[in-house]
């Protein structure tokens, strides 16, 4: 099983919560959307390499499941791990957790491309960044 990381954590604001008194969906795609970007880091997809302006990483399929509500100053975790690795594409699961009570509140698994943002399409993630998904994902 491929290891879990940290890959965010944080509060959950008033205005985080919509009219019914939880969080809105918006802020847990916020929140998952952050998580995102640190487990691309920890795969050396850094903030310099993607200011290159070479390459990218986007989002082609995401699916959320709701698990229980969050209100306004509950505290949450998201812990994420790999799924899949391939030539251009990563699937991966976040788990976001309400940190006081241990309930998993959404789970969120997504696919994403590594991309060539001149040519505008898909191509091979960097020897090093497949090295490191691969060793995560062997639970390295």
């Amino acid at each position: 099983m491929s290891k879990q990381i940290k890959t965010y954590r944080g509060a959950v604001y008033p205005w985080h919560c919509d009219h019914m008194g939880h969080m809105n969906i918006a802020w847990y795609v916020s929140k998952f959307d952050e998580a995102n970007w640190n487990l691309f880091y920890e795969l050396g997809i850094t903030p310099s390499y993607l200011r290159s302006g070479d390459y990218g990483m986007a989002g082609v399929q995401q699916n959320i499941s709701y698990r229980q509500e969050l209100f306004a100053g509950d505290v949450v975790e998201v812990r994420s791990r790999l799924l899949e690795v391939h030539a251009t594409r990563i699937r991966f699961c976040h788990d976001m957790r309400n940190i006081e009570s241990g309930a998993v509140a959404a789970v969120c698994e997504l696919t994403a491309v590594h991309l060539d943002r001149k040519a505008h399409k898909a191509c091979a993630f960097p020897a090093a960044v497949r090295q490191a998904a691969e060793t995560l994902l062997a639970g390295g």
